[in-house]
């Protein structure tokens, strides 16, 4: 990887509901063409963390920088020139065909009730093209399968034109091969240059797509580095209360399998 200024980074990062702190010092670097892996239990603060680097929870202490300058400085359009977000699900009101959720994506830098042009049109098939769903512009979003659905979102953030992605648990509702599917998606798309950050809640995810991976817990970044280096069975309990092995395939690839005699039937 060349040697670059990070697109994000965050420093001594803290946030906190009234008395309630939710992050404390948080650091980290989110490096040009990078998949970024971040794990932690339900309710350990990964929402907060994305909503404070997206510039959405502006009140937190420390500094969140987005292509060297503070977040707190920027417009929401000049954020939204430099990163996007990918929920987990989506489920709009409205039937809206996939090319009008896609150009939803494209409008976002733009004025309020601005009609799309040719270059919001223009973004919006590259997008689906990039990743393969050219084929359902005119489908209704609602009727799509759940992989379908978050390519679709994918596609939307791409639109966007950002070159950060943020990625909220992308494959939570979706099934094993959907699952892998998006996966090496969003694996190709740092491969083109984006930079992701993706949290999730299983470790084979890391093994096999994140370049590296921050934990969080107790509101603490506990661990960084490749998954390889730091995901281990220990780590593994403390963040999510269960006992595994890990082992390796043909080509060392790691994977993780609980421990099955600490469970009874």
């Amino acid at each position: 990887m060349v040697n670059q200024a990070p697109v994000l980074e965050a420093r001594d990062l803290s946030f906190s509901y009234g008395s309630r702190e939710i992050l404390h010092n948080i650091n980290f670097v989110l490096e040009r063409g990078e998949l970024l892996g971040l794990l932690g239990a339900n309710g350990s603060g990964k929402s907060t963390l994305f909503r404070c680097v997206l510039g959405l929870d502006k009140y937190h202490t420390g500094s969140v920088f987005l292509e060297r300058d503070d977040i707190k400085n920027k417009t929401p359009a000049a954020i939204a020139g430099i990163i996007a977000y990918v929920p987990q699900a989506h489920q709009p009101s409205f039937n809206y065909s996939v090319l009008d959720m896609i150009l939803m994506g494209a409008a976002a830098r733009e004025k309020a009730w601005a009609l799309p042009g040719d270059k919001q049109k223009n973004a919006a098939e590259n997008a689906m093209e990039q990743l393969g769903i050219t084929r359902l512009r005119a489908r209704g979003f609602r009727q799509l399968s759940g992989g379908e659905q978050q390519l679709v979102l994918i596609a939307r953030a791409l639109a966007q034109e950002a070159s950060i992605l943020v990625m909220d648990e992308p494959t939570a509702n979706l099934d094993y091969g959907n699952q892998l599917h998006v996966l090496f998606e969003i694996k190709k798309l740092s491969r083109r240059g984006y930079s992701i950050f993706l949290s999730t809640h299983n470790p084979d995810h890391a093994f096999l797509f994140a370049d590296r991976i921050l934990a969080l817990h107790n509101r603490k970044i506990i661990a960084s580095g490749t998954a390889g280096e730091v995901l281990t069975p220990d780590l593994i309990q403390m963040l999510y209360g269960i006992q595994v092995r890990l082992r390796k395939d043909e080509r060392g690839i790691l994977s993780s399998a609980p421990v099955m005699s600490n469970f009874t039937y």
